[in-house]
Order: structure tokens, then sequence, then C-alpha cells
């Protein structure tokens, strides 16, 4: 059995092991129980459940209009095929690179929304949902299955499903938090072992020109995190960078929406040790992995970290308890009076709101909270500038002028919490690449008569 170290003999897990095996069907068998125009939760990130989608796509020539939700996803998912959108439609609460194309071709929809509001679209019945498809880890021996690398957004929706299939898989990890589901909650049980979906940390297209341009900046927004902070950051270029300019730190703190691989080694220098923490003192809080083995390996049973929905991790109002609070998010482009696009290029769709305003709105009202956006000053080839004079037609405006406190580029860092629209614009054009200063400030002039 996937679970030999339970001990039947154990009075207290007699019950459950008996309902365990009475709900143990092949995946194929499970996918029966899905219907046409179901709307159907699937775990995303790294834990989709690849055994359960794949024998629900065996089944595409019985179904149609099948709605299927969730946060992107890593990994080819093979209902994002073109051909299967009479099928299966896929609606995006945040567009990953596997969606991207389906989105813009009209095959797959993208709905806006906040990362903390995801969870309630449920909880409130805005969308009912049909089925769950969960990837968890084997059942302790109290019955409980961990959710493992990804609770944040399908915890709450496969608690309001009428029917969940949970494929039992020994490589989830057992995380620790409130990220677990008893088997008597599961209505189907697939027994199938395969590695979860991995995203590797290193972008291995990065030039070493660019890969100094990250470093500045990540070396700038290092500067802007004091001893004791809480920080909140993502994984791609511009967090790697500035996870390597925290080595002279002390007493740091995690409370992120995404655990990744680079928080790990300051956790094992003690870097990151939480102790100042106001909130889940001594405890790491996340709500989702977006890594490799290490992430995995390192969270399982392991109790420095907490995995929680996240309607609670990202709360504003939750994530302000923290003292010191620092939010790093990216954007696509900023206009010269702060506002920050960071979800689509024009009219484009690229990737969504994600937890960026939960996180801006959280740290802006934590004491001694500092809420920053950082990107380049310039796309990769420096045809293009990031800080633009009007951000482009049809482009989506994620978080308002009035939330943005810091934009930082490899140039310097712009603060432009409590100043006026005359004040921004200087203060953003002097982080701008020198190349487009000049033209920056002669739309100023024309425009807004500085």
């Amino acid at each position: 059995m996937i679970f030999e170290g339970i001990r039947e003999n154990n009075l207290r897990t007699t019950n459950w092991l008996k309902n365990y095996n009475s709900k143990v069907v092949t995946s194929d068998e499970a996918a029966k129980v899905i219907n046409s125009g179901d709307n159907i939760v699937v775990q995303p990130g790294c834990a989709v459940p690849m055994e359960l989608v794949r024998a629900m796509v065996r089944r595409k020539d019985e179904l149609h209009d099948i709605k299927l939700y969730h946060i992107l996803t890593v990994g080819a998912v093979p209902y994002l095929q073109p051909g299967m959108e009479e099928h299966f439609r896929h609606v995006a609460f945040f567009i990953g690179g596997n969606a991207r194309q389906a989105v813009n071709e009209g095959r797959a929809d993208f709905m806006p929304i906040f990362l903390s509001e995801v969870p309630l679209l449920f909880k409130r019945d805005v969308i009912k949902p049909d089925v769950a498809l969960i990837n968890v880890s084997p059942p302790d021996e109290h019955g409980f299955c961990s959710y493992g690398v990804d609770v944040g957004t399908i915890k709450t929706p496969a608690e309001k499903s009428k029917t969940i299939i949970a494929q039992i898989n020994k490589n989830q990890p057992r995380a620790l938090g409130d990220c677990f589901i008893h088997i008597n909650k599961i209505n189907y049980i697939v027994e199938y072992d395969e590695p979860l979906q991995e995203l590797p940390q290193v972008d291995p297209d990065v030039t070493e020109e660019t890969k100094a341009i990250f470093n500045k900046i990540g070396e700038n927004i290092a500067d802007l995190i004091e001893d004791g902070s809480t920080l909140q950051m993502g994984i791609g270029a511009i967090p790697d960078s500035v996870l390597k300019f925290l080595k002279n730190k002390k007493d740091l703190g995690i409370h992120t929406e995404m655990f990744s691989d680079g928080m790990i080694e300051l956790v094992e220098e003690g870097i990151v040790n939480n102790e100042k923490k106001t909130l889940h003192p001594g405890k790491i809080v996340a709500g989702f992995v977006l890594g490799t083995q290490k992430s995995f390996s390192f969270i399982d049973n392991n109790p420095i970290a907490e995995f929680h929905p996240q309607e609670y991790v990202n709360d504003p109002f939750v994530i302000a308890k923290n003292i010191k609070m620092v939010a790093i998010n990216s954007a696509i482009e900023v206009d010269i009076t702060g506002q920050v696009c960071a979800d689509s290029i024009g009219t484009r769709l690229f990737s969504g709101f994600g937890g960026q305003v939960d996180f801006m709105r959280g740290a802006s009202r934590s004491e001694g909270g500092k809420p920053i956006i950082a990107l380049p000053s310039t796309t990769k080839d420096y045809k293009i500038s990031r800080i633009v004079p009007t951000l482009k037609p049809g482009a989506g405006v994620v978080t308002s002028r009035g939330d943005v406190h810091y934009v930082v580029t490899e140039y310097g860092v712009a603060h432009l919490y409590g100043k006026s629209i005359r004040e921004r614009i200087k203060a953003l054009i002097n982080i701008t690449h020198p190349n487009f200063r000049e033209d920056l400030c002669r739309f100023a002039k024309d425009t807004y008569k500085i």
C-alpha cells in the first residue's frame, strides 16, 4: 500500500483506513464522474495532479463545455492545446507561460482578480465548483493528507466542491499549517506516484550584462531592507538578485504568497530566522511553492514553514500586522506619475494581478513597511524605456499611483510616497536609462509644465 508505515492495528486508524480502501479507483474510473458543463478546480503551480488531468482529457470526445479554474500551472497541461477549447475552457486567475497563447487566441479566458480574493469566489458561491482535482501527500496515522506545495488557492474551493478526486502521491511533501484534508472528505482516491512539476530558479538565457543590471537592482533594493524586516518576494531575476545582497542582514522573516528555492540559503545561514516577526514569530508563512525538489524537500514536515490559504496569507490587513513588512514586486512598465502596469503589454494579456496589490497595500500599512516596485530601466535590447510618458493604449493599471511608494531600477530608487506629480516625475526620470531622459523631460514639460 502507499501508506505502508501506518499500523493497521492502531485503533485510531481503523475506521478511516477502511474508508480509504473503499474509495481507491483508477484514474480513468475517477474521471467518469466528470460531466459536460461541470466547473472544475485544479490544484495549480507545481502541484498539478497530472495523472487526473490526463485521465480527464482522455475522455475529451465525451465532454463539452467544461470550465477549469486555477492560477498558473507549471508544465504542459493537455487541455490548453489547440482544438481542446470546445471540450475544456480554462479560466486563468493568473496567466502562466503555458496559457498565454491560448488566452490571447481566445481559446482560454482570463479573470482579473486579486490573489487574496480568488478563494472568496468559491466561499461566496460566485463560482460553484462541481469537481476538485487535487494532488496530496499520503495520509498520516490520523487520516490527514497535506496539500503539500500548493494550498493557497485550492483548499477553499476543494472544500466547496461537490466531488473531490485526490491523487495520492508519495512525492508530495507533507507541508504543515492550515493545509490538510482528511480522507473522509475525499470521494475518490487515485494512488499514483509521479514527480511534481519543477520551476528552476536560474534563467539560462540571461547574459552577463543583464545579470549585472539585475544585480544592481537587487543591491538598490537590499539597501532599503532593515534588520528585522519581514519579506515578500517572488521568483525570478530580481528577487534572486535581492537575495544575494542580504548576507549582512540580521533577523529577517518571511511572509510571502510564494516560497521559492532562493530563500532556503538565507534560512540555513541564519539570516532568516523569523524571530522579529510580530505575526507568526519563528515561522515562514506562505501559500504555495514555485521551485524545485530543493524546496519540496525543505518544506517536508518542517516546522519552520506554515502554509495557509491565500485569503489569509494575502489579506492586506493580515500582512500589515508584520512590522517592517517589505513587499518586492515587478512591473512591465511604469508611467512617470507612478502608475504600474504588470499584467499586460498594451492590450496583449501577459500575466495577472497575483498578489502585487495585496502586498503593496499590506506593506504600506505596516509599521515601518516598504512597498517596492522594481524593474530594469529598459527592455533587453535597450530600445524601449520601461519608465514611460504614458502606459501603452489598452495597458491595465494593476497598482495605482496612490499605492506606489518606491520604484527601483538599476539607476537608483525613486521615493514617491507623499510626493506631488511634479516631484514624482522628477524622481522617476532620475532613475530612467540616460538615453531616454531627454525625451521624458520634454514630455513632462509639454504635458505637465515641468
